[in-house]
């Protein structure tokens, strides 16, 4: 019995050793995730799912104390949907059902620089927060709409391109959030709290929540 729990003791203390922030340290961690993407006061806004993908290094300052600072593709934007449905009143005088919808999507791409500041709990899960620089990469979108009477299609349309104009190119958030390391692995989950507006003259802002996975090794 003694046996067993020393062994166990062991493995729990190798554990904690691995999963334990190094002083002067310098860690480089490749990610990939998924981004929950919409924004805030936007009418009829919807997620538009997306990926996160780049590279984040980390500097142990002290044993439960590290610095990072990331460089990150990001799919976000929002889309959005409408639908409607009733009756009209056609020129005999019968009420006949009609329904119209239009879904739009705003595709903005950005590469974000976060640099945190997170502190370990406990050997391997840490809390995290600081700023996040980003600057938009890609404005692009998509428009369908279409409208039907008495079950007939009388319109449908669609259009997609770039956005000339109307989206801020710069954008800052305070991200927060927490991670889990196991054998190198480490499980993110972080929101981006954006302190700047999304377009030019109107007032949504991106909301992101972000969950990733990386792989951690020392240089």
């Amino acid at each position: 019995m003694k046996k067993i729990m020393m062994i166990a003791a062991l493995m729990v203390a190798t554990l904690s050793a691995s999963a334990q922030n190094e002083v002067g340290q310098i860690t480089l961690k490749p990610t990939v995730g998924l981004n929950i993407a919409t924004m805030t006061k936007f009418d009829y806004s919807k997620v538009r799912p997306g990926v996160m993908a780049g590279v984040e290094a980390e500097y142990g300052v002290a044993e439960k104390f590290g610095i990072t600072a990331g460089l990150f593709y990001s799919m976000q934007g929002v889309k959005l949907d409408y639908n409607t449905s009733g009756y009209a009143i056609d020129e005999d005088g019968v009420a006949v059902p009609v329904s119209a919808g239009a879904t739009a999507k705003y595709k903005l791409d950005y590469l974000n620089i976060p640099i945190m500041a997170q502190y370990y709990v406990i050997p391997g899960l840490a809390i995290k927060a600081g700023v996040q620089p980003g600057f938009c990469i890609s404005k692009k979108y998509e428009y369908e709409a279409s409208a039907s009477a008495a079950g007939s299609t009388v319109i449908s349309e669609s259009d997609k391109g770039k956005i000339e104009d109307g989206v801020k190119s710069f954008q800052f958030a305070i991200p927060v959030g927490a991670s889990y390391e196991y054998k190198s692995f480490v499980l993110d989950a972080r929101y981006n709290i954006y302190a700047t507006k999304a377009l030019k003259n109107a007032d949504p802002r991106h909301s992101v929540f972000t969950v990733s996975l990386g792989y951690k090794f020392a240089l």
